[in-house]
């Protein structure tokens, strides 16, 4: 489907400070009405084509032009270093039209599973431009790689035996080790991959360690890549930089004790922390490699070849969900709007408000941004717990039935993986692009808004199927 609509004279968004990019406590108020202006004219195209409405009440949204800006900025920042593979970690958006987006904008693939090795297929992605990570990877999914020749980065020393015995000496994969570079944690705990005790990578300050990852390309000529990842939200550039220099640091220390130049590339990972309290972008790519460059000058020599795995960073700030207010109450002194956007498509800010709030935007029944007076309001999700709640006492200008909430930075991890508490049918979610003054010519006038969809809502019939109606029968025939 595509749709198009023209939006003219829509307030852009208003100058916002700069956020400290590693921490989230100070999300700013949603009071005035233009603070987030720069996707004003898409929530009232979307609305008008009735693509949030009674019967599609929530939905995620794309912002096409952003994503491929962003990895322009990913390729810009690192554009003096030759050889660098930069790939997107699926996990963050694994919608297979996105992930041909990126494709087409020169972005390979990282995957950690065999449903993602697939999207990442289905989207084009050529399996030399594809990298395996995963700390549990079965041996079929690893016979599987290799038969690809998809990149793979085992996890441990064990996965690497278990290699040994599936390798042909003919596969195309390029063969690495994952490091712990055991460098802290971030203000996250559970996005922090660098602890003493992370389950990912072999610790490397752990006694003996060292010497077993020395000894283990010593033993296998094939295994040419070292790869690291310090954690990703919460994490400092300091801290992630620390990383990789501890990761390029070993890398020389292998090949001056093999005395040969065996690793020839670096898995550098992702990671970069996005700034969730304001529109600006910060850290930058541009921040990341200068703090990289400060931390491991010898990084960027061209001496080794380099993969990243940015996801978040690409994608967050280039989409938003839109969500009908379905009803308004207040309790407790305290007003409530029940919306269709919580713990089913929010799932890590329902969950851990304090690490992931999001901002919060009061649209109208017509989608134009509300106006007024603003009071401390909740808003809620549709599921059937307490807890889900997406943001407590936000000011917003008064919330009610049938008016739209945005919830703003959600391109990544949001809508595109949603949970399926309560049955609830994942949302719908449709790319968008508007166009420019320069392209009046094209898909209609300056401002118009056009809208393909990325994925239909799941239906019904499709809920029923995945929670096995085509066994319906088998316990009762297994008691007959």
């Amino acid at each position: 489907m595509t749709q198009t609509t023209s939006a003219h004279h829509e307030g852009e968004a208003s100058a916002a400070p700069a956020a400290r990019p590693d921490t989230f406590a100070d999300v700013p108020s949603e009071a005035a009405a233009g603070t987030f202006g720069r996707y004003d004219a898409v929530v009232r195209a979307a609305v008008g084509q009735g693509l949030l409405d009674e019967g599609d009440p929530v939905a995620g949204f794309i912002d096409t032009e952003g994503v491929r800006a962003s990895v322009g900025a990913l390729h810009d920042a690192f554009a003096g270093t030759p050889g660098v593979l930069h790939t997107f970690a699926a996990k963050a958006c694994s919608l297979i039209p996105v992930l041909r987006l990126l494709a087409g904008c020169g972005m390979g693939c990282e995957v950690a599973s065999p449903g993602e090795l697939r999207l990442a297929l289905e989207a084009g992605f050529p399996a030399s431009r594809i990298v395996l990570d995963s700390p549990a990877k079965t041996r079929e999914e690893i016979r599987l790689a290799l038969a690809l020749g998809v990149a793979v980065n085992a996890d441990s020393l064990a996965e690497l035996r278990r290699i040994d015995a599936l390798r042909n000496p003919s596969t195309s994969s390029v063969l690495g080790l994952r490091v712990n570079p055991q460098v802290g944690g971030g203000s996250i705990g559970p996005m922090s991959t660098a602890t003493d005790t992370s389950k990912f990578g072999v610790a490397l300050r752990d006694p003996g360690a060292r010497e077993a990852i020395v000894a283990a390309f010593r033993q296998r000529p094939w295994l040419t890549r070292l790869h690291a990842h310090v954690g990703s939200q919460g994490c400092p550039l300091e801290l992630i930089a620390a990383g990789v220099a501890r990761c390029h640091e070993l890398a020389e220390e292998i090949n001056a004790t093999l005395g040969v130049r065996q690793i020839t590339s670096l898995d550098i990972g992702g990671g970069l922390p996005v700034n969730f309290a304001d529109e600006t972008v910060c850290p930058t790519y541009a921040d990341y490699v200068a703090a990289l460059t400060a931390a491991a000058p010898g990084l960027f020599s061209g001496r080794y070849a380099l993969v990243t795995e940015f996801g978040r960073s690409l994608l967050a700030k280039n989409g938003f969900i839109g969500a009908r207010v379905e009803y308004t109450k207040d309790a407790g002194g305290r007003r409530i709007a029940l919306t269709h956007a919580g713990a089913q498509t929010a799932t890590r800010t329902v969950l851990m408000p304090d690490a992931w709030p999001l901002r919060i935007g009061a649209f109208d029944a017509d989608g134009v941004p509300k106006e007024g007076p603003v009071l401390a309001q909740d808003i809620a999700g549709p599921c059937c717990f307490a807890g889900d709640v997406v943001a407590y006492g936000r000011e917003l200008p008064k919330l009610a039935e049938d008016d739209v909430v945005v919830l703003y930075d959600t391109g990544a991890y949001y809508f595109s993986t949603p949970w399926a508490y309560n049955s609830l049918p994942r949302p719908a979610v449709y790319g968008f692009r508007v166009a420019a003054d320069r392209e009046a010519e094209g898909p209609g006038p300056p401002g118009t808004v056009t809208f393909a969809t990325v994925r239909g809502r799941q239906s019904l019939d499709a809920i029923a199927a995945e929670s096995g109606l085509a066994h319906a029968d088998a316990l009762i025939e297994q008691d007959g």
